[in-house]
């Protein structure tokens, strides 16, 4: 069984920075992509940002130039590195090993104006 486990939310004014992490343990971490995704409320669940097992990666046109998604595979754990936040970037945000069924519980960010 596979629990990723995501910490780093918070409140942040428009404008400020948090960095989000996962941890995945249970499964061999570096040959899985990893994905970002968000949820807004009453909106449904959206990709952010994915990295690939060999380090490629992708984001959402709303969050290219502003977000950095990276991995540690020493340390079973993916980052989400937020800058320059806007209010439309609050939501619950979740990480998952690409293809599987393994989803953290997600982590609350709320970015005010």
């Amino acid at each position: 069984q596979v629990q990723p486990v995501e910490s780093g939310g918070g409140l942040v004014q428009a404008g400020g920075s948090l960095r989000l992490s996962c941890t995945a343990s249970g499964r061999t971490f570096s040959n899985y992509a990893m994905g970002w995704f968000r949820q807004a409320p009453g909106k449904e669940r959206e990709l952010v940002a994915r990295i690939t097992s060999s380090a490629t990666t992708i984001y959402a046109d709303s969050v290219r130039g502003r977000f950095t998604i990276s991995r540690d595979n020493a340390k079973n754990t993916v980052h989400l590195q937020m800058a320059t936040l806007k209010p439309d970037d609050t939501g619950v945000y979740s990480c998952t090993l690409t293809g599987t069924p393994y989803w953290g519980r997600g982590t609350q960010v709320i970015v005010s104006s």
